[in-house]
């Protein structure tokens, strides 16, 4: 396996960033800012994720995505683990990353990789995205924003 940032010449894995972010316009937007790492196995795509500056000293993970056929087999943290490592050596001191609170699985993962809860931003999901989104039976509203001090 491998983890490399995308060239200028490809087109970002949409199919994958769009299962972690129905909104192509935000998708689109994020990317223009961020830099976006993709995770090879045997030439085909199967993880991405994308950093973006935020302010002085912070960046923000961004949109995680595993294909479904490699779910379960430890790739999101090893992709996490990755962005906390680039995010270091980039000179960055503060890491956030926010997910839904329908996102049970996305966060106790960012727990056990050392995030912390450090606020969250209510009706996030309502604002931002025309259709209601459901996960795991539960309504996903609010944005539960964590962050990690590297």
């Amino acid at each position: 396996m491998n983890i490399r940032e995308i060239q200028l010449h490809e087109s970002p894995p949409m199919d994958l960033l769009l299962m972690a972010d129905p909104s192509q316009k935000l998708v689109a937007a994020y990317l223009e800012g961020g830099d976006c790492y993709v995770l090879e196995e045997k030439d085909q795509i199967i993880g991405v994720y994308v950093l973006i500056p935020t302010r002085t000293g912070t960046v923000e993970l961004i949109n995680i995505a595993v294909a479904e056929t490699a779910q379960g087999k430890g790739i999101g943290k090893l992709l996490v683990m990755d962005a906390l490592k680039r995010a270091r050596r980039d000179g960055f001191k503060i890491i956030e990353i926010g997910t839904g609170n329908s996102s049970i699985g996305q966060l106790a993962l960012y727990q056990k990789c050392g995030f912390r809860i450090t606020a969250i931003d209510r009706d996030f999901f309502i604002r931002h995205y025309d259709t209601p989104i459901y996960e795991n039976g539960i309504w996903c509203r609010d944005m539960i924003r964590l962050s990690q001090v590297l």
